[in-house]
Protein backbone atom coordinates (compact mmCIF):
# COMPACT_ATOMS: atom_id res chain seq x y z
CA UNK A 1 0.00 0.00 0.00
CA UNK A 2 2.81 2.40 0.93
CA UNK A 3 4.57 1.65 -2.36
CA UNK A 4 1.32 2.23 -4.27
CA UNK A 5 0.72 5.55 -2.52
CA UNK A 6 4.34 6.52 -3.20
CA UNK A 7 4.02 5.57 -6.86
CA UNK A 8 0.80 7.55 -7.13
CA UNK A 9 2.42 10.58 -5.57
CA UNK A 10 5.38 10.30 -7.95
CA UNK A 11 3.04 10.04 -10.91
CA UNK A 12 1.20 13.17 -9.78
CA UNK A 13 4.49 15.05 -9.49
CA UNK A 14 5.53 13.94 -12.95
CA UNK A 15 2.19 15.07 -14.42
CA UNK A 16 2.50 18.44 -12.66
CA UNK A 17 6.06 18.89 -13.95
CA UNK A 18 5.00 17.96 -17.46
CA UNK A 19 2.17 20.47 -17.36
CA UNK A 20 4.55 23.14 -16.05
CA UNK A 21 7.02 22.45 -18.83
CA UNK A 22 4.24 22.45 -21.37
CA UNK A 23 3.08 25.80 -20.08
CA UNK A 24 6.59 27.22 -20.30
CA UNK A 25 6.93 25.85 -23.80
CA UNK A 26 3.64 27.42 -24.79
CA UNK A 27 4.74 30.78 -23.42
CA UNK A 28 8.01 30.62 -25.33
CA UNK A 29 6.17 29.77 -28.52
CA UNK A 30 3.98 32.86 -28.32
CA UNK A 31 4.51 34.72 -31.61
CA UNK A 32 6.14 38.14 -31.67
CA UNK A 33 3.87 41.13 -31.96
CA UNK A 34 3.20 42.14 -35.55
CA UNK A 35 5.05 45.05 -37.11
CA UNK A 36 3.39 48.22 -35.80
CA UNK A 37 1.27 50.56 -37.89
CA UNK A 38 3.21 52.52 -40.51
CA UNK A 39 2.32 55.91 -42.04
CA UNK A 40 4.27 57.23 -45.06
CA UNK A 41 4.21 61.01 -45.42
CA UNK A 42 5.97 63.48 -47.67
CA UNK A 43 6.54 64.72 -51.18
CA UNK A 44 7.09 63.15 -54.59
CA UNK A 45 10.32 61.44 -53.51
CA UNK A 46 8.22 59.42 -51.06
CA UNK A 47 5.11 59.05 -53.22
CA UNK A 48 7.27 57.56 -55.97
CA UNK A 49 6.88 60.02 -58.82
CA UNK A 50 9.18 58.85 -61.58
CA UNK A 51 8.93 55.16 -60.72
CA UNK A 52 5.73 54.42 -62.65
CA UNK A 53 3.00 51.93 -61.67
CA UNK A 54 0.86 54.59 -60.01
CA UNK A 55 -2.22 53.81 -57.96
CA UNK A 56 -5.07 55.33 -59.98
CA UNK A 57 -6.93 56.12 -56.76
CA UNK A 58 -4.12 58.49 -55.73
CA UNK A 59 -4.83 60.87 -58.61
CA UNK A 60 -2.36 63.74 -58.99
CA UNK A 61 -0.48 62.59 -55.86
CA UNK A 62 0.95 59.81 -58.09
CA UNK A 63 1.61 57.23 -55.38
CA UNK A 64 3.62 54.45 -56.95
CA UNK A 65 3.47 50.77 -56.12
CA UNK A 66 7.25 50.87 -56.63
CA UNK A 67 7.86 53.62 -54.05
CA UNK A 68 9.98 52.66 -51.04
CA UNK A 69 7.04 52.89 -48.55
CA UNK A 70 4.99 50.41 -50.58
CA UNK A 71 7.97 48.10 -51.04
CA UNK A 72 8.77 48.13 -47.32
CA UNK A 73 5.16 47.55 -46.31
CA UNK A 74 4.83 44.63 -48.74
CA UNK A 75 7.93 43.00 -47.26
CA UNK A 76 7.12 43.57 -43.57
CA UNK A 77 3.29 43.46 -43.36
CA UNK A 78 2.74 46.20 -40.77
CA UNK A 79 -0.44 45.97 -38.72
CA UNK A 80 -1.72 48.97 -40.70
CA UNK A 81 -0.35 51.05 -43.56
CA UNK A 82 -1.40 54.53 -44.63
CA UNK A 83 0.28 56.13 -47.64
CA UNK A 84 -0.45 59.87 -47.81
CA UNK A 85 2.73 61.19 -49.46
CA UNK A 86 1.84 63.35 -52.45
CA UNK A 87 3.55 64.79 -55.50
CA UNK A 88 4.32 68.48 -55.12
CA UNK A 89 3.78 68.51 -51.36
CA UNK A 90 5.27 71.27 -49.25
CA UNK A 91 5.49 71.41 -45.47
CA UNK A 92 2.11 73.17 -45.28
CA UNK A 93 0.49 70.41 -47.34
CA UNK A 94 1.74 67.78 -44.91
CA UNK A 95 0.28 69.73 -42.00
CA UNK A 96 -3.08 70.33 -43.68
CA UNK A 97 -3.69 67.08 -45.48
CA UNK A 98 -1.41 64.16 -44.63
CA UNK A 99 -1.43 63.67 -40.84
CA UNK A 100 -4.93 62.25 -40.35
CA UNK A 101 -3.81 58.57 -40.16
CA UNK A 102 -1.39 59.31 -37.30
CA UNK A 103 -2.50 58.31 -33.81
CA UNK A 104 -1.18 57.02 -30.49
CA UNK A 105 -0.81 53.49 -31.88
CA UNK A 106 1.26 54.51 -34.91
CA UNK A 107 4.64 52.83 -34.55
CA UNK A 108 6.53 53.96 -37.63
CA UNK A 109 6.53 57.10 -39.79
CA UNK A 110 8.61 58.01 -42.85
CA UNK A 111 8.83 61.40 -44.51
CA UNK A 112 10.76 63.38 -47.12
CA UNK A 113 9.83 67.05 -47.28
CA UNK A 114 11.39 70.46 -47.88
CA UNK A 115 12.52 70.36 -51.49
CA UNK A 116 9.37 71.95 -52.88
CA UNK A 117 9.39 74.64 -50.20
CA UNK A 118 12.88 75.57 -51.41
CA UNK A 119 11.74 75.87 -55.04
CA UNK A 120 13.11 72.59 -56.39
CA UNK A 121 11.23 72.61 -59.72
CA UNK A 122 11.95 76.24 -60.55
CA UNK A 123 15.60 75.88 -59.63
CA UNK A 124 16.07 72.85 -61.86
CA UNK A 125 14.31 74.44 -64.84
CA UNK A 126 16.38 77.61 -64.46
CA UNK A 127 19.60 75.61 -64.38
CA UNK A 128 18.70 73.31 -67.25
CA UNK A 129 17.46 76.03 -69.62
CA UNK A 130 19.38 79.12 -68.39
CA UNK A 131 22.94 80.31 -68.27
CA UNK A 132 25.51 79.45 -65.64
CA UNK A 133 24.98 82.81 -63.95
CA UNK A 134 21.18 82.52 -63.85
CA UNK A 135 21.52 79.01 -62.43
CA UNK A 136 23.92 80.15 -59.73
CA UNK A 137 21.67 83.09 -58.84
CA UNK A 138 18.61 80.84 -58.49
CA UNK A 139 20.54 78.33 -56.38
CA UNK A 140 21.78 81.13 -54.12
CA UNK A 141 18.17 82.19 -53.56
CA UNK A 142 17.15 78.60 -52.76
CA UNK A 143 20.04 78.17 -50.36
CA UNK A 144 19.15 81.36 -48.52
CA UNK A 145 15.62 80.04 -48.05
CA UNK A 146 16.96 76.69 -46.85
CA UNK A 147 19.11 78.39 -44.23
CA UNK A 148 16.70 81.09 -43.10
CA UNK A 149 13.12 79.84 -43.51
CA UNK A 150 13.10 76.08 -43.96
CA UNK A 151 14.19 75.07 -40.42
CA UNK A 152 11.07 76.57 -38.81
CA UNK A 153 8.83 74.95 -41.42
CA UNK A 154 10.43 71.56 -40.76
CA UNK A 155 10.06 72.09 -37.01
CA UNK A 156 6.32 72.66 -37.45
CA UNK A 157 5.92 69.40 -39.35
CA UNK A 158 8.10 67.35 -37.04
CA UNK A 159 6.40 68.72 -33.91
CA UNK A 160 2.98 67.91 -35.36
CA UNK A 161 4.05 64.33 -36.09
CA UNK A 162 5.31 63.88 -32.52
CA UNK A 163 2.10 65.36 -31.09
CA UNK A 164 -0.17 63.03 -33.08
CA UNK A 165 2.02 59.91 -32.92
CA UNK A 166 4.06 60.23 -29.70
CA UNK A 167 5.20 56.59 -29.70
CA UNK A 168 6.26 56.42 -33.34
CA UNK A 169 9.77 55.86 -34.61
CA UNK A 170 10.16 58.58 -37.25
CA UNK A 171 12.58 58.26 -40.17
CA UNK A 172 13.31 61.39 -42.19
CA UNK A 173 14.75 60.75 -45.65
CA UNK A 174 17.01 63.19 -47.49
CA UNK A 175 17.61 63.84 -51.18
CA UNK A 176 20.35 62.47 -53.44
CA UNK A 177 23.00 64.41 -55.28
CA UNK A 178 21.80 64.81 -58.84
CA UNK A 179 24.87 64.79 -61.06
CA UNK A 180 28.09 62.98 -61.66
CA UNK A 181 30.86 65.54 -62.04
CA UNK A 182 33.45 65.54 -64.79
CA UNK A 183 33.03 64.32 -68.33
CA UNK A 184 30.28 65.44 -70.66
CA UNK A 185 26.70 66.06 -69.65
CA UNK A 186 24.47 67.45 -72.39
CA UNK A 187 23.23 70.94 -71.58
CA UNK A 188 24.83 71.24 -68.15
CA UNK A 189 28.28 72.56 -67.36
CA UNK A 190 30.33 71.29 -64.46
CA UNK A 191 29.67 74.66 -62.82
CA UNK A 192 25.93 74.03 -62.81
CA UNK A 193 26.26 70.42 -61.75
CA UNK A 194 28.56 71.26 -58.85
CA UNK A 195 26.22 73.99 -57.63
CA UNK A 196 23.16 71.73 -57.82
CA UNK A 197 24.94 68.98 -55.90
CA UNK A 198 26.10 71.47 -53.27
CA UNK A 199 22.53 72.69 -52.85
CA UNK A 200 21.36 69.11 -52.34
CA UNK A 201 24.02 68.65 -49.66
CA UNK A 202 22.91 71.91 -48.05
CA UNK A 203 19.24 70.99 -47.75
CA UNK A 204 20.19 67.52 -46.50
CA UNK A 205 22.36 68.99 -43.75
CA UNK A 206 19.51 71.25 -42.58
CA UNK A 207 16.98 68.42 -42.67
CA UNK A 208 19.33 66.08 -40.79
CA UNK A 209 19.91 68.67 -38.06
CA UNK A 210 16.24 69.39 -37.55
CA UNK A 211 15.43 65.66 -37.53
CA UNK A 212 18.11 64.99 -34.90
CA UNK A 213 16.87 67.82 -32.70
CA UNK A 214 13.41 66.23 -32.70
CA UNK A 215 14.83 62.81 -31.83
CA UNK A 216 14.10 61.38 -35.28
CA UNK A 217 16.31 59.12 -37.38
CA UNK A 218 17.78 60.53 -40.59
CA UNK A 219 18.27 58.47 -43.73
CA UNK A 220 21.12 59.72 -45.94
CA UNK A 221 20.74 58.41 -49.50
CA UNK A 222 23.90 60.04 -50.86
CA UNK A 223 25.95 56.84 -50.63
CA UNK A 224 23.34 54.53 -52.18
CA UNK A 225 22.89 56.87 -55.16
CA UNK A 226 26.66 57.27 -55.62
CA UNK A 227 27.55 56.01 -59.09
CA UNK A 228 23.90 56.29 -60.15
CA UNK A 229 23.62 60.05 -60.57
CA UNK A 230 22.56 61.71 -63.81
CA UNK A 231 25.33 61.65 -66.43
CA UNK A 232 26.66 58.41 -64.96
CA UNK A 233 26.50 55.13 -66.83
CA UNK A 234 23.61 53.82 -64.73
CA UNK A 235 21.40 56.69 -63.48
CA UNK A 236 18.69 56.05 -60.89
CA UNK A 237 17.17 59.47 -61.57
CA UNK A 238 15.12 60.60 -64.54
CA UNK A 239 16.53 63.44 -66.59
CA UNK A 240 14.15 65.73 -68.50
CA UNK A 241 11.30 63.42 -69.43
CA UNK A 242 7.62 63.27 -70.24
CA UNK A 243 5.48 63.64 -68.27
CA UNK A 244 7.60 66.56 -67.15
CA UNK A 245 6.79 66.17 -63.44
CA UNK A 246 8.77 62.92 -63.42
CA UNK A 247 11.96 64.76 -64.39
CA UNK A 248 14.71 64.70 -61.74
CA UNK A 249 12.94 62.07 -59.66
CA UNK A 250 14.10 58.56 -58.75
CA UNK A 251 13.31 55.73 -61.12
CA UNK A 252 11.97 52.41 -59.85
CA UNK A 253 15.61 51.34 -59.37
CA UNK A 254 16.25 54.51 -57.38
CA UNK A 255 13.36 53.70 -55.07
CA UNK A 256 14.32 50.05 -54.56
CA UNK A 257 18.11 50.46 -54.62
CA UNK A 258 18.55 54.02 -53.37
CA UNK A 259 15.79 54.67 -50.84
CA UNK A 260 14.51 51.30 -49.63
CA UNK A 261 17.79 50.00 -48.10
CA UNK A 262 18.42 53.31 -46.32
CA UNK A 263 14.92 53.37 -44.86
CA UNK A 264 15.09 49.70 -43.90
CA UNK A 265 18.37 50.16 -42.05
CA UNK A 266 16.95 53.15 -40.13
CA UNK A 267 13.78 51.36 -38.98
Amino acid sequence: MKLSRCAASLSALLVTAALALGGAGTAQATPHLSTPGYVALGDSYSSGVGAGSYDSASGSCKRSNRAYPKLWAAAHSPSSFAFTACSGARTGDVLSGQLTPLNASTGLVSISIGGNDAGFADTMSTCVFGSDSSCLDRIAKARAFISDALPAKLDSVYSAISAKAPSAHVVVLGYPRFYKLGGSCIGLSDTKRSAINAAADHIDSVIAKRAADHGFSYGDVTATFSGHELCSGSPWLNSVTLPVDESYHPTAAGQSGGYLPVFSSAV
